[in-house]
């Protein structure tokens, strides 16, 4: 009889080590599937606010652009019509670049290919948003991107339709 007594207090041990090293083992699976699955909810939401912020910049400086068009149409004196805008260096915690595009090389659900656009781009994620921008005149060809932050908007009469250049601001 004291030979069943040891024989069933040594499987009890051992049912308890069992059960507490199960339990971590689960325990440890489901926080890593919990931090894989925020982590992945974090980037798209990261994304998403990125998105909607370059779109907000965009469509401002999109009003900025057509306010120097329409200024340069009412008075057909000026040679050129500056207007210095002052916008987020960095969105979502990334810093950007903004491009005058021409209609050709513009892509997006809300371009026509009608007219030019601007094409805003995320550093950090891979985001890049197509702002459609009604103008008269032209786009510039040896048009740079900018980074975000202050940017000059400068209409060049050519004798034509005019153009329309972006540049980073001296600050």
């Amino acid at each position: 009889m004291l030979h069943k007594d040891t024989r069933a207090d040594s499987d009890r041990g051992l049912s308890v080590a069992l059960t507490h090293v199960l339990t971590i083992g689960i325990t440890t699976i489901l926080i890593a599937m919990l931090l894989v699955s925020g982590s992945a909810m974090l980037d798209s939401e990261t994304e998403r606010s990125t998105q909607t912020a370059l779109e907000t910049v965009g469509e401002r400086l999109a009003g900025e652009i057509d306010n120097v068009d329409r200024i340069a149409d009412e008075d057909g004196d000026d040679e050129t019509v500056t207007l210095v805008a002052e916008h987020p260096q960095t969105v979502a915690n990334s810093g950007y670049t903004v491009e005058l595009q021409p209609e050709s090389d513009c892509d997006g659900p809300l371009i026509d290919e009608s007219s030019p656009c601007l094409e805003l781009s995320a550093h950090d994620t891979d985001v890049t948003v197509y702002v459609p921008v009604r103008i008269d005149a032209d786009v510039s060809d040896d048009q740079n991107p900018v980074s975000g932050g202050t940017i000059e908007i400068e209409y060049i009469d050519d004798g034509d339709d005019g153009t329309i250049e972006l540049t980073e601001a001296d600050r």
